[in-house]
């Protein structure tokens, strides 16, 4: 079986547009999390959110094809051809037949989907225009992708919520190991605030009023997020050929199934996921040091996730950092997953624990090192991001320091 390395990571979120922007604003312990602006009119402001800030379209797209491109579709596409170029690849013919293109996307075009249903009930407007299904469509990320850089190879998008694209990234993992592919192009995005979307959240009731402030005593539940962030995967030996830069070694993955309820979530499920990508990833609890929580903000999700993970890695658990990002680039729902794999990695690269912000006084329930309000300089050498999903859906990824790191 392959060894798979990172040699390639694009990102465009609420902390902002490329990956150098990301890190800083990580190590930084930045939240972007505030009053909604995407929307005009009186509901602008109305929500909090981490929107993706200054973001052009036609800075990126002839107008032409913009009109092919949901807002998740762009986001996917930017953060491609920036993972794309870091990686160095040429997308020959050959290589295009031996790539495959695996997208997680919990709400694919909602925001075409919103406007849509708009222009029919609240204008009155008989018809739509005629390019709706290709945009709000869930695979239309992965297809631009694939037409933008010839790829000819397998692709697909998975929606599994918000495991959405740890459930992609694990997929590619397995094609890349098992040698189906040389390389895959994988991640998630989404673009979930709009109005449809950001009321049947609220009337959830897991909508925090202030801010998201995961494991602290005193949150209130989480914020929307937007955003997308895309790997380049292959073969450690196709890397080494060529003597590309690899950013970091995917060890592993674990999924599993709740199978209890559609909206709680499950100790035994959660744990199920981290021992699975354990396992896969041939590592015992103790080698783990860094853990990146699902984090969500949520009264239920924090102590479960808790519990779990003391399940899991027992004594060990005591010597874990374990942090959520969330409470800096908000939910981003499908896109999350690779939002904190790409937070990881680049924790692993400068040194560092992204921290758990907003945080305010220690809960009993979430009694692990949260690493509160600001990052730690610490040496991650194996770490594992954990996403945990509506419907039971779970899917945790291990992470290795890029073998030339050490």
């Amino acid at each position: 079986m392959n060894r798979v390395v990172v040699t390639g990571v694009g990102v465009i979120s609420a902390l902002g547009n490329n990956s150098g922007e990301y890190a800083e604003a990580l190590q930084a312990g930045r939240s972007a999390i505030g009053p909604l602006n995407i929307m005009a009119g009186e509901m602008a402001g109305s929500w909090m959110a981490a929107e993706v800030p200054n973001f052009d379209p036609a800075a990126h797209f002839e107008p032409r094809k913009l009109k092919l491109l949901d807002r998740a579709s762009q986001f996917a596409l930017v953060a491609t051809a920036e993972a794309v170029k870091e990686s160095g690849l040429a997308f020959t013919e050959e290589l295009g037949a031996r790539t495959a293109v695996i997208i997680g996307s919990g709400s694919g075009g909602a925001v075409t989907t919103d406007e849509s249903y708009y222009r029919l009930y609240a204008e009155r407007e008989p018809r739509l225009h005629p390019l709706t299904i290709p945009k709000l469509m869930f695979n239309a990320a992965a297809s631009h992708i694939t037409i933008d850089h010839g790829i000819t190879g397998p692709s697909f998008v998975i929606a599994s919520a918000c495991s959405s694209a740890n459930s992609a990234i694990g997929m590619a993992l397995q094609m890349v190991r098992s040698g189906a592919v040389d390389v895959a192009i994988t991640g998630g995005t989404e673009a979930c605030l709009n109005f449809g979307s950001l009321k049947s959240w609220e009337a959830l009731r897991v909508m925090a009023p202030d801010t998201c402030r995961p494991f602290s005593k005193g949150r209130k539940g989480m914020v929307l997020g937007e955003g997308a962030a895309i790997f380049v995967l292959e073969t450690l030996k196709h890397a080494q050929a060529r003597g590309a830069a690899i950013r970091a070694e995917i060890a592993g993955a674990g999924m599993s199934s709740d199978a209890q309820d559609i909206a709680v979530p499950a100790v035994a499920g959660a744990a199920s996921a981290m021992k699975a990508c354990l396992r896969d990833a041939g590592l015992d609890a103790g080698d783990v040091d860094y853990i990146n929580a699902h984090g969500t903000g949520t009264q239920a999700n924090d102590a479960v996730e808790t519990q779990a993970i003391h399940e899991v890695f027992g004594q060990h658990a005591g010597k874990l950092f374990v942090s959520s990002t969330k409470a800096m680039h908000g939910h981003a729902l499908g896109a999350a997953g690779a939002l904190e794999l790409a937070a990881t990695i680049i924790a692993m690269e400068r040194r560092f624990v992204p921290p758990t912000v907003n945080f305010l006084e220690a809960d009993p329930s979430c009694d692990l090192d949260h690493v509160p309000n600001e990052a730690r300089a610490a040496s991650i050498g194996v770490a594992i991001s954990n996403s945990f999903a509506f419907g039971g859906h779970n899917a945790v990824i291990a992470v290795r320091r890029s073998p030339s790191a050490y």
